[in-house]
């Protein structure tokens, strides 16, 4: 099968095509009458490698021109950072910052002290540019979707203080400061972000309820009335159960592949390292003595099929056959910790109820899962609008003579 068949060739460009099956970008590069060839996984990658490719290595203007930096570059600092911090961090953000890093990598060559404001500047127009093209908005499901770069600005502060903070790095840090600005993260946007409701109300919580079979039924209750993290509640351990005091420990984790959303490991404690004990109500007890029929000898789990953990895959097409049916506006299985924490703010009257129902360590945290929504604004809309309406409300005879005074009742002086 010929290239042709198999690559497009890339408008505007010159020896850079796009693999039709998998998205990969192909360029060639011919240096001193050989010619080279790579795949890159982005545009912005395959143009940079073209552009710097000197036949045996890729050579950046700052490394040519400026004297050699006496500074670790952001490749360097990313290297020891995965060796030294990452081992402290669970899977889950191990992988979501791996793949937040990917877009940094065009700044990786760079020495820390020449990462500044006007270098970020400079990368957030080019990937700007280039996710606003009709070519990339063109390029199909999965690679169209993106709004801003706020999650990879955020990755290398991430890396910044990290960098600063760091034992490794502490006499060349000391005197840098951040190079990401406010403006960056104005001029990252790239188009809306989708309206998407996250916070469940009460209503809808239990319509979706009635919507699911009866193992995933009983997990999404007890996911909504503990306001826990789904992993939280499908790693729910026996062993963490007292019925006698009522009083359940949420401490293990399930941990999934990030690809094929398998099963993996149990870890020993959730997100934020700490377990957090849960009062066990008449709901959540009945939900235990129905998981209870389903305990088996040498197994842990509260939920399980066949012994066997849940996987989040599974979960997640029961989950979203129940939302399609039931016909809620909701996705995902976070909406009903958002909802809880919601429903906590408005029942307890304060952030302290929610910190309590989810376990969160952070005020801000805690006021995001919580803060108003759609519906706070429609209760205070009728709330105000009940007050117009009877403010403007045109009074009766009756009303207007007990605004009167007798003059009888009036004393002379």
């Amino acid at each position: 099968m010929s290239r042709s068949e198999n690559y497009k060739k890339i408008r505007n460009t010159t020896g850079i095509y796009q693999n039709k099956k998998n998205g990969q970008y192909m360029v060639e590069k011919r240096v001193r009458g050989l010619l080279h060839t790579k795949t890159f996984s982005t545009l912005y990658e395959a143009k940079q490698w073209q552009k710097f490719f000197d036949g045996e290595k890729i050579v950046y203007p700052e490394e040519v021109l400026d004297e050699k930096s006496n500074y670790s570059t952001l490749k360097e600092v990313w290297e020891v950072m995965q060796k030294k911090h990452f081992p402290s961090l669970a899977t889950s953000t191990r992988s979501v910052w791996t793949r937040r890093y990917e877009l940094l990598k065009g700044l990786e060559h760079l020495p820390m002290d020449r990462i500044s404001p006007s270098r970020i500047t400079e990368w957030v127009i080019e990937r700007v540019s280039y996710y606003s093209s009709e070519e990339y908005q063109g390029s199909g499901r999965g690679r169209a979707g993106r709004c801003n770069l706020n999650t990879e600005l955020n990755m290398f502060v991430t890396i910044f203080n990290w960098y600063k903070q760091s034992e490794d790095f502490e006499k060349e840090a000391v005197a840098l400061t951040c190079p990401v600005k406010t403006k960056h993260r104005k001029m990252g946007f790239i188009k809306p972000l989708p309206d998407k409701i996250k916070q469940i109300n009460l209503q809808d919580a239990f319509l979706f309820f009635d919507f699911l079979r009866p193992l995933y039924q009983d997990l999404a209750k007890m996911q909504f009335f503990c306001a826990g993290r789904i992993g939280e509640i499908a790693g729910l351990q026996w062993t963490n159960i007292d019925l006698r005091n009522r009083r359940m420990l949420i401490k293990d984790t399930c941990v999934w592949d990030t690809t094929n959303k398998m099963f993996i490991e149990l870890k020993p404690f959730p997100k934020n390292r700490e377990a957090r004990a849960v009062y066990i109500t008449d709901e959540i007890l009945e939900i235990l003595n129905r998981r209870e029929a389903f305990r088996l000898s040498g197994n842990n789990f509260v939920f399980h099929v066949e012994g066997a953990p849940l996987n989040y895959c599974t979960i997640q097409i029961n989950y979203r056959e129940a939302q399609r049916k039931s016909g809620i506006p909701y996705t995902g299985t976070h909406i009903l910790r958002h909802g809880m924490a919601k429903l906590a703010r408005k029942v307890g009257g304060g952030l302290d109820a929610v910190l309590a129902m989810t376990g969160h360590k952070d005020l801000k945290l805690a006021d995001h899962y919580s803060k108003s929504n759609e519906d706070d604004q429609k209760d205070f809309s009728e709330m105000i609008m009940k007050h117009i309406r009877k403010e403007l409300t045109p009074k009766t005879e009756e009303e207007n003579l007990n605004n009167v005074f007798r003059l009888k009742l009036i004393k002379s002086s």
